[in-house]
């Protein structure tokens, strides 16, 4: 007989279950539940997990559920998982798709922070939007181990429908490879905003994720963009960083990873990131040449927020619009760090004030006291007063005209 298991227990476990299911050749469903909230909940588990075996077609087999307080999505992903170790269908048990997690999100859109959640942990996905990151990035690659990899991605799917992200952006992070291309097909159909790409170093890997998301919309007939952010993490990735970035359209910004690219360079990665000066500088530029956002690597010591708070400011003055974090408490410190501060805005309202009176006179030229401002420094002031009023450091009464300075 056919045997499978999902899912996590023992100490510590939380918000998740574990499923062993054995098909068998007679004798109806035998269910054993062993759960912590078996009074409030079993009733409601039970019906699900017979609906999930009757949708299959599983008219005979023992199921041992070991619950540690799962939610519904948890559940069905678990079962799900493990009816296809054991049995070939291509059919897909989908729980309702919560509205708000079918809307479309912009090429611009702000993305200061993205907040990594391992994909096979349901317990640290179920609140990390109240933290309010840009980004939530469910991961399939170093976050997941081999032989769990393929469980993550039930649930990764699940959580893309079910889970609420409190207006963060839906972001996935596939494997490498042929892997990460079996991914998007647990992803695509269900509305994921972006994917990330890791270890990119070549543009022809991004454009073979791209022809199969292109290929999946079509097939699904969907109709909201999908944005690529591929992480650069090798010297290779380094030295071909622009035509990366420009590999298509569908690209809106372009991460580094500065674990793997120290490892591929073999020096240790320190504080003070000499050794990735180069790597950094490189990628913000053919970021910026290619009209795409920049995003810096995670600051890996969670306890220290005033070395990330040094970390943004530096990542800030090389021209990052934003980087990643590994734990909730590091998202106010990027953000507060990420934001235009008190002489940024002053500066960019004097330069902005000057274009308009410029502008109301007929003048072809913007003056500021005794010097002379172009168009690209209009741009940039106007670029700071958005971000302020944005971020609630200035009052939304501050319209920007959508003119060419």
């Amino acid at each position: 007989m056919k045997t499978a298991q999902t899912g996590n227990r023992g100490k510590g476990v939380r918000s998740d279950c574990f499923i062993e299911l054995e098909l068998k050749t007679s004798g109806g469903i035998q269910l054993d539940m062993k759960s912590k909230v078996q009074v409030m909940f079993g009733k409601a588990n039970k019906e699900l997990i017979l609906n999930i075996l009757r949708f299959f077609e599983i008219e005979h087999a023992s199921v041992l559920f070991e619950d540690s307080g799962a939610l519904p999505f948890v559940i069905a992903a678990r079962l799900e998982a493990a009816i296809k170790l054991v049995k070939e269908t291509k059919k897909a048990f989908l729980l309702d798709m919560l509205l708000e997690n079918q809307s479309p999100t912009s090429k611009e859109n702000h993305r200061f922070s993205r907040l990594y959640l391992p994909g096979n942990s349901p317990s640290l996905m179920l609140n990390a939007g109240v933290h309010k990151p840009n980004g939530l990035i469910l991961d399939l690659e170093d976050a997941v181990a081999p032989d769990k990899k393929h469980d993550a991605r039930f649930l990764v799917r699940n959580a893309l429908r079910t889970l609420n992200f409190y207006g963060a952006e839906r972001m996935v992070r596939i494997n490498q490879g042929e892997q990460g291309l079996e991914d998007l097909d647990f992803v695509i159909p269900h509305h994921v905003n972006l994917i990330l790409v890791p270890k990119v170093e070549t543009p022809e890997q991004l454009l073979a994720v791209d022809q199969k998301i292109k290929k999946i919309q079509l097939e699904y007939s969907l109709k909201n963009p999908v944005w690529l952010m591929p992480i650069i993490e090798s010297a290779k990735g380094v030295m071909h960083a622009y035509q990366i970035a420009k590999a298509t359209d569908t690209v809106s910004s372009m991460a580094i990873g500065l674990e793997d690219y120290t490892a591929d360079l073999g020096v240790r990665r320190t504080a003070e990131a000499s050794e990735s000066f180069f790597a950094r500088t490189t990628l913000v530029n053919a970021a910026v040449a290619a009209g795409i956002q920049a995003i810096d690597s995670v600051f890996s010591d969670v306890s220290d927020m005033e070395g990330l708070k040094k970390n943004v400011q530096t990542s800030k003055s090389l021209g990052f619009n934003g980087m990643g974090c590994i734990h909730p408490r590091q998202i106010r410190v990027i953000h507060e760090n990420f934001a235009p501060d008190e002489i940024e805005i002053d500066k960019a309202k004097r330069i902005y004030l000057a274009f308009l009176e410029a502008k109301a006179k007929g003048l072809g030229v913007v003056s500021l006291g005794t010097k002379m401002i172009d168009a690209p420094v209009v741009k940039r002031a106007e670029k700071v007063i958005r971000l302020a009023v944005d971020m609630g450091k200035l009052k939304n009464d501050w319209q920007i005209d959508d003119h060419k300075a």
